[in-house]
């Protein structure tokens, strides 16, 4: 590439990063170095394009409606349905404590990220395998293998991923990675919804499946590839050491740092925005006797929050985190307790396709809101290498707290579902009001 062409893409890269920061100020730098300031625009968009194709990976591989359906169609028990969603979540978060102890020692932490990508893309290409030539309980085992690897690999790029960010995107911008990821990826998963409200696919035929997990698979490469892109300049490699014994004593930031603490306690009670939607289709389930229509209207609100909600999110938090965490969290709470009040006070409503879609909507705005915020503040929190501490400790917690956290699922045998929903609103109402009394970090 001659001189003038290098001008001319530098010129494109700064007045996209400038469109999609919206300041006029885009070029100052907080929290990083002189060096990553120089190279913010490619890198800022290189992050933003790379978090777009496994966002939209994880929407195709969702074990709450792909992975769960093809088990059914499979023919697999019901228990391997069951797992799905907590082992991808807690598999990613618990190990990452250990996984932390092997990022420090990398003075260029954006391989490990390119290896999880490389990782999840294999497990995934196996889950697409297992379509192909399992049935029954075989195929329940074959994609609870596959998703284990899954949920391992994302915990290196968990925690590589907050880091790089830390090193290459300055504060007051790196909400907005996430915002406009998830807004592009929303677009997307509208689509998906709308295939599902279609069901083009042969009823019991694999073909669709394996077809959406290769792409899915192929998202994962992408990300690999584009990430591997990213201009990051070496950082330090101290707190490296032997893994569990590291690992121990950075769960004595619990103890000794009041700011973190509380907020890992804040981001506990707020799993009430990811706890509550399960429970929100099962109610729907229940009180519109399965109807295949409002499935596929929940994959589209799903969608559409992102679409909506992310890119304002991520610019909010880029004000202040904290607010953000208060507002999404009463939001979940909120929204909850209406959903339940509706049902139970106007029983003409509680029959409606289109009424439990629209409570999710709401759910899933707050949702997003949620997950902005506290990796917003958590990053912001931080500085310099003791980020990768925070992010690892409190992943790992958070790893533990949801398997607990989501057998509240056995209160439904003693409880209706509308009650589940009520203190899981209880705990969002909460984490609201502890997060509100953590300090500003922006």
């Amino acid at each position: 590439m001659s001189q003038r062409e290098r001008v001319l893409a530098s010129a494109r890269l700064d007045r996209a990063y400038q469109l999609l920061v919206n300041e006029e100020d885009a070029r100052v730098c907080k929290d990083i170095d002189d060096q990553a300031c120089r190279v913010v625009p490619g890198n800022f968009l290189l992050q933003i394009l790379s978090q777009f194709f496994t966002k939209l990976g994880d929407a195709i591989a969702n074990p709450k409606t792909v992975l769960a359906w093809m088990l059914s169609a499979l023919g697999a028990p019901g228990v391997f349905t069951a797992f799905l969603v907590p082992i991808r979540e807690s598999g990613s978060l618990i190990p990452q404590l250990v996984i932390a102890s092997y990022v420090r020692l990398q003075a260029i932490r954006k391989w490990t990220f390119v290896v999880g990508c490389l990782l999840q893309a294999v497990a995934v290409f196996g889950m697409a395998a297992v379509a192909l030539t399992l049935t029954g309980t075989a195929a329940g085992f074959g994609l609870i293998t596959a998703l284990v690897v899954f949920s391992l690999a994302r915990g290196l790029c968990s925690v590589a991923s907050k880091d790089v960010l830390g090193k290459t995107v300055p504060k007051t911008r790196r909400g907005r990675v996430s915002g406009w990821s998830e807004f592009l990826a929303g677009l997307v998963t509208i689509g998906i919804g709308a295939l599902l409200l279609l069901d083009l696919g042969e009823a019991g035929s694999m073909g669709t499946y394996v077809i959406l997990l290769a792409c899915a698979g192929g998202l994962w490469l992408l990300a690999a590839g584009t990430y591997a892109l990213i201009r990051e300049f070496p950082g330090a490699t101290s707190g490296g050491g032997n893994a569990i014994t590291e690992a121990l004593k950075r769960l004595k930031l619990l103890v000794a740092d009041q700011p973190f603490r509380n907020f890992v306690i804040a981001r506990s009670l707020l799993l009430c925005s990811a706890l509550s939607a399960p429970f929100f289709i099962m109610l729907a389930h229940e009180k519109t006797e399965g109807a295949l229509l409002v499935l596929g209207l929940f994959v589209i609100a799903d969608g559409l929050a992102s679409l909506v909600s992310a890119p304002v999110w991520g610019r909010f938090s880029d004000q202040s985190s904290r607010r953000v965490m208060v507002i999404a969290g009463a939001g979940a709470g909120l929204v909850g307790l209406a959903l339940v009040a509706t049902v139970e006070l106007v029983p003409a409503l509680a029959g409606s396709q289109w009424l439990y879609p629209l409570f999710f909507f709401v759910l899933a705005i707050a949702h997003a809101g949620v997950r902005l915020g506290r990796k917003t503040y958590i990053v912001d929190l931080a500085g310099g290498n003791k980020r990768t501490d925070y992010v690892s400790v409190s992943n790992t917690v958070i790893g533990v707290v949801l398997l607990l956290a989501g057998s509240v699922g056995a209160l439904t045998t003693v409880i209706p579902i509308s009650g589940v929903i009520v203190i899981l609103a209880a705990m969002g109402l909460s984490g609201a009001w502890l997060s509100y009394k953590l300090p500003e970090v922006t």
